[in-house]
């Protein structure tokens, strides 16, 4: 397994700048991720979070600087599951737009539908699972394209509190065994806390980077890390940076 701390990053972004028209969004964001490493973006409504994976995803480019990337995988806000798809032939859409034949794209997802917990449920329709479920089926269909990058992009923030928590322990649980490089947007700060190795705070737009805040707290991370006084610190670190009106 590659160490995060030393090995090169597979993302790299260098002084990004974007805008809209007249509007600037983006103001030179650079950050960094490396192979294995978990990082989470956080930052005001607007502040471009979607527009620097949309870059990452190749979907837009910047005006100015540098975006570079080992392969990915982009998961949208929505799962975006067809209904008129069972979840199998949902979960292999990305293969089937690469060009990967019907019967080999199913027999790849097929194996991972017992490591995400829909093992039974090859055949089900979208509406006939639960929220949680509905997103693991998105996960899979990123994972299931090999990249070696995911962007996740507020992948839990429609579903209730409950259901929540339940997803990002069990999202802890199948990173730290398959060890994606994994770039998490998120609004939820306990979230980010408890997910990330590092976190990069956005300024309000047009945005640039106003502080990264590396997570020292151990692994694996049980639910109830949440209640202890290193991650209320880390949550009060990130908060007290996100509301700051301090200038770069």
């Amino acid at each position: 397994m590659a160490d995060p701390t030393i090995a090169d990053p597979c993302v790299d972004v260098r002084d990004l700048t974007k805008s809209f028209g007249e509007k600037p969004v983006l103001d030179g964001i650079s950050f960094d991720a490396r192979p294995g490493e978990f990082v989470s973006i956080i930052g005001p409504s607007g502040s471009g979070k979607s527009t620097v994976f949309n870059m990452l995803a190749g979907l837009d480019r910047p005006d100015s600087g540098s975006v570079r990337a080992s392969p990915c995988a982009y998961m949208p806000q929505k799962d975006l599951l067809f209904p008129w798809r069972c979840v199998l032939d949902n979960t292999t859409l990305g293969l089937e737009v690469q060009g990967v034949p019907k019967k080999e794209a199913r027999a790849r997802a097929r194996e991972l539908f017992p490591v995400f917990g829909l093992d039974g449920y090859e055949s089900a329709r979208p509406f006939e699972l639960s929220g949680g479920m509905r997103q693991r089926a998105a996960l899979l269909r990123t994972v299931v394209q090999g990249r070696s990058v995911l962007l996740l992009d507020e992948p839990f923030g429609a579903l209730d509190s409950l259901t929540r928590s339940d997803m990002q322990a069990w999202l802890q649980q199948v990173w730290s065994e398959f060890r994606w490089t994994v770039l998490m947007i998120t609004h939820d700060i306990r979230e980010a806390v408890y997910l990330s190795d590092r976190v990069i705070v956005l300024s309000p737009r047009p945005a640039h980077v106003r502080r990264q805040v590396e997570i020292a707290l151990p692994r694996p991370r049980e639910l109830d890390i949440v209640t202890t006084p290193q991650f209320a610190a880390a949550e009060k670190q990130l908060m007290d940076v996100l509301l700051s009106t301090t200038p770069r």
